[in-house]
Parts: C-alpha cells; sequence; structure tokens
C-alpha cells in the first residue's frame, strides 16, 4: 500500500518541489490550500491531477483537524508561513498567527488525530539572525533579527517541544536560502534574474535593489526537499541545518546573472533605501555536516549552476510574455 503525505503549502516553491518527489517516490499526495480568492497554483499545474488539494487553513485548528482525520497521512510537512521577511515588519501580527501559532495548531491537530504522524517543521536560517557564530550549526544560539525570524523560532520550539512532550516523530529543518525558477518576484535571487530578463529583453533600464553586500547561503530548492523528506524517513526525529557551507554576496549574484545574458550589473543596479532592512542579517552561513552524515544527504546544483537556471527560466518566460 502506498504512503499517504499531507502538505501544507503546496503552492508555493518548496511545496511544488516536494510533491513531484513524493510522487515520484510513490506517494500519495494530499495538499493543503487555503479558501482564498488569490491562491495560485501555477506551481503545481503540471502535477495537478495526481494530487488530491483540500481546504484548511493554519489559523483554524478545526480545518486541519478535520483534513487528517479523512485523509489519514503517514507524514506531514508544514511548509505554509507567511514567509517574506520584509513583509514580516508590516504584518508583524498575522506572521505571528501563521508562521508561529499555525505550528501549534497542526501539532496539536496531529497529537489529536493520530500521534503515530511523522511531522516536518519548515525551520529558517533567519532564526539566527545576528549571528553568534560562523557558520551555524544546530548547536549555534539562536537570535532572530524580524518579525518572521521570531515566529519561525517559535514554530521551532514548540515542534522540539511537542516531540519532546508527546513524543511525536516531530523533524525540524533549519534550511538556509534556497532558490529555483519558482522562486517568488519579491526574493531577491528572483527578483535579480527576472530584473536581468527584462533589461536584456529591452523591457527596463535599470534594477533597484538594496544592500549588495548582504551575504547569503544560496541552494537549490529541490535539492533542499529531498533533505525534509529523508528528515520524515530516520528512524529518530530530530533537528538538522541544510545550507550549501558557501556564501554569497548580492553583489556576486547580480555579476553572475547579468553575465549569462552578456551585461555588466554596474550599468544597470542601483541601490534604493526602501529595500534596506530595519535591521540586517549580516553573514548567514550553514554547516550542514549534521545532515550529510546522518541523513547521507547532499546537494546536486552549485551556485553558478543554480543562477544560470534562473536567468535562463527567466529569459523564456518573458520573452514569451512579450510574444
Amino acid at each position: 500500500m502506498s504512503k499517504r503525505a499531507m502538505i501544507t503549502g503546496i503552492t508555493g516553491q518548496d511545496g511544488s518541489y516536494l510533491a513531484e518527489l513524493l510522487l515520484d517516490e510513490g506517494y500519495e499526495v494530499i495538499g493543503v490550500v487555503r479558501r482564498s480568492s488569490t491562491v495560485t497554483f501555477e506551481r503545481i499545474a503540471h502535477i495537478q491531477d495526481r494530487l488530491t488539494l483540500v481546504a484548511g487553513d493554519l489559523l483554524d485548528e478545526v480545518s486541519l483537524i478535520q483534513v487528517l482525520r479523512d485523509h489519514r497521512p503517514d507524514e506531514v510537512y508544514n511548509l505554509a508561513a507567511q514567509s517574506f521577511v520584509q513583509a514580516s515588519w508590516s504584518q508583524p501580527v498575522l506572521t505571528g498567527e501563521t508562521t508561529a501559532l499555525g505550528v501549534t495548531r497542526i501539532l496539536d491537530a496531529v497529537r489529536i488525530v493520530d500521534p503515530e504522524i511523522r511531522f516536518y517543521q519548515a525551520s529558517s536560517s533567519e532564526m539566527f539572525g545576528k549571528v553568534q557564530a560562523v557558520p551555524q550549526n544546530e548547536d549555534t544560539p539562536f537570535y532572530p533579527r524580524s518579525p518572521y525570524g521570531v515566529a519561525k523560532l517559535y514554530g521551532h520550539w514548540i515542534t522540539v517541544n511537542y516531540r519532546e512532550s508527546y513524543d511525536l516523530h516531530a523533524s525540524s529543518g533549519i534550511l538556509f536560502n534556497h532558490e529555483s525558477p519558482r522562486r517568488g518576484f519579491e526574493f531577491v535571487t528572483r527578483k535579480v534574474t527576472h530584473g536581468v530578463a527584462r533589461i536584456k529583453l529591452g523591457l527596463d533600464v535599470k534594477l533597484s535593489l538594496g544592500n549588495l553586500d548582504a551575504q547569503r547561503d544560496w541552494g537549490f530548492a529541490a535539492d533542499y526537499v529531498r533533505a525534509m523528506w529523508l528528515m520524515v524517513q530516520q528512524d529518530a526525529p530530530g533537528d538538522f541545518v541544510v545550507a550549501t557551507g558557501e556564501t554569497h554576496a548580492v553583489r556576486e549574484l547580480c555579476e553572475i546573472a547579468f553575465a549569462v545574458v552578456g551585461l555588466d550589473y554596474r550599468d544597470h543596479v542601483v541601490i534604493d533605501e526602501r529595500f534596506l532592512r530595519p535591521a540586517e542579517v549580516d553573514l548567514l552561513v550553514g554547516d550542514p555536516s549534521k545532515a550529510e552524515k546522518v541523513l547521507g544527504w547532499s546537494r546536486d546544483v552549485g551556485f553558478h549552476q543554480l543562477i544560470e537556471m534562473m536567468v535562463e527560466s527567466d529569459m523564456d518566460q518573458v520573452s514569451r510574455l512579450i510574444g
């Protein structure tokens, strides 16, 4: 009998890649989506006929209990969140409701319906924030620097708490930045690669960005969802940093992306103070050695390859739009 997995946030970047992976592994996949006038199924359109999509909301525990009772999954992956750091400054309460308390609601639903369900929580490198050590691993102290980071930290600790209090198989993946052609336009990597395509194709001249010296540890989303799945397959649950162990500045991202289409970023990138954060995260770089050793995980796609893939995808997309 095939395993059944439930994914919240299935319409997002990670949800779509995880759904593909689980389908390839022979799972029956249930996706939880909010009833909303703006839900977009674009990222899962190519696999939608192989998924079971059900209505549920992290703000409503009763809906989560009902979905679990109706579909009885073996595994639950909680990827839903208000996931854009910048928006968490203007929507701190909503961010707390979904990204923090939402985790409690779904863990509690699992505890009530079937404590044997294996649970994955999407934690974030933003929990490290004002970093206390470089690189960051599972033992590095947290110091979040945004409402989003604070909310993710609550979600992380409540997962640990339910694991220890109720003996749930609940694991937490502390994922560093992971990108893909499916990344939202508000994230800096996609903003850059899409901007490059628009400039190359003559639609724009300039690209406005914030702090070019901010450094991040960027990997490919499809590599990272494989780590999520591997965590849930372990005999014992745990917390794992998933990262590349390399750091790159936004400036380098621009340099590579513009070079893919034969342009020099210095001719097009302008600094706009509106995109500077009230409190910047300095040097996020993860140490994935525990994930490599315990899970047998490794990444397939390097930074240059990732940015080239994203620029080429955006060139295709923008070309099609302008006909």
